[in-house]
């Protein structure tokens, strides 16, 4: 079975790819820039993607292949190309998408495949990934270009890491070993699951040539619900830091006054991200084995063989912010003094 992966180097395509190198009778290619190396049993064709006219050219080169799996399809564009490339040629196509299609504030919980997915959600990333999705179900076709769909969450493993209100993951892993305060959005209770890779690409790979798979979506997420201050507790702990300190501010407030830097959390983080995995559990096998504590830790081990949490380097803005939080809270709290009696 010959099997292609669009990237095939990050989070869940290593995984993806290490599985699949585990299977007999699989022949793993990958498609990416080359710029990572390839690992052994791996066929790679070099390119870019967006040009879309190499890319086509170069998928009717290859020949047909039984699976494609697009870990890095982002736009409605890419979709369009990928079924000129494939349609006709392939004897399934797995997309990976996100839970970020989904409607927020959800109707109920948890969110199930049937959930409402927003048709023009502002969040940029969300928005073209509805749209490469709308594309790719439209062109869904079983003789001819069968469609299957993943919705992950968060996503981590290898050195890919925790997700922080703001900043990046290292630099708060950084501050935690150093006692430092981090900053939580909102009140810390917003509810938020996360999955190792092997979890999740066990059911990319179990998907492969399952007809019952066609035309479906799959949600595969994490299943254990934290609040934001647990999962940055989980984090302390598995860093062997001190309890850590955190601090809540107002997303509202985040995001008026750090607009790039706080987008994710006032588009996704501030809601309760909570996700149904029966359909996957049903027909993929998929299972939650690697519990948060248990994976981060192994993150945590691999980025340390590297020295990359105390490498991360400093973000003045971010002690400005605490600072001036501190001040306002200060002030507020001597004004409103003698008029709550």
């Amino acid at each position: 079975m010959k099997v292609l992966i669009i990237g095939g180097t990050g989070t869940i395509s290593t995984a993806i790819t290490e599985q699949l190198l585990q299977r007999e009778g699989i022949e793993a290619w990958h498609y990416n820039r080359g710029s990572r190396g390839t690992p052994a049993g791996v066929q790679t064709i070099i390119g870019d993607r967006r040009d879309f006219a190499a890319f086509e050219a170069q998928m009717a080169e290859a020949g047909r292949f039984d699976c494609v799996i697009d870990m890095i399809g982002f736009q409605a564009d890419e979709a369009e190309s990928a079924i000129r490339a494939f349609k006709g040629r392939v004897g399934q196509y797995i997309y990976c998408s996100t839970v970020d299609v989904y409607t927020k504030q959800a109707k109920e919980y948890p969110i199930t495949e049937a959930g409402e997915r927003e048709a023009l959600p502002s969040f940029p990333y969300a928005y073209n990934k509805v749209r490469s999705e709308n594309v790719l179900l439209e062109a869904h076709d079983p003789s001819t270009f069968p469609v299957t769909i993943f919705r992950p969450a968060q996503t981590y493993g290898g050195s890919g890491t925790a997700v922080p209100s703001l900043a990046g993951g290292t630099y708060h892993m950084k501050r935690l070993r150093q006692g430092r305060p981090i900053i939580v959005h909102g009140d810390g209770t917003s509810l938020w699951v996360a999955c190792h890779r092997d979890d999740v690409a066990r059911a990319f790979v179990n998907a492969i040539g399952d007809a019952r798979t066609f035309g479906q979506a799959y949600n595969v997420t994490g299943e254990e619900w934290m609040t934001y201050d647990r999962y940055w507790r989980t984090v302390a702990s598995a860093l062997g830091a001190p309890e850590p300190r955190i601090v809540h501010m107002p997303t509202d407030l985040l995001g008026r006054l750090l607009p790039k830097r706080a987008e994710w959390c006032v588009e996704n983080f501030r809601y309760n991200n909570l996700f149904d995995n029966a359909a996957a559990r049903r027909d993929l096998d998929f299972r939650y084995t690697v519990r948060w504590e248990q994976g981060i830790r192994a993150v945590i081990e691999e980025l340390d063989k590297t020295g990359a949490i105390e490498a991360a380097g400093e973000e003045p803005w971010y002690d400005a912010l605490l600072e001036a939080w501190s001040d306002a809270e200060k002030r507020l709290a001597e004004q409103m003094a003698g008029l709550d009696r």
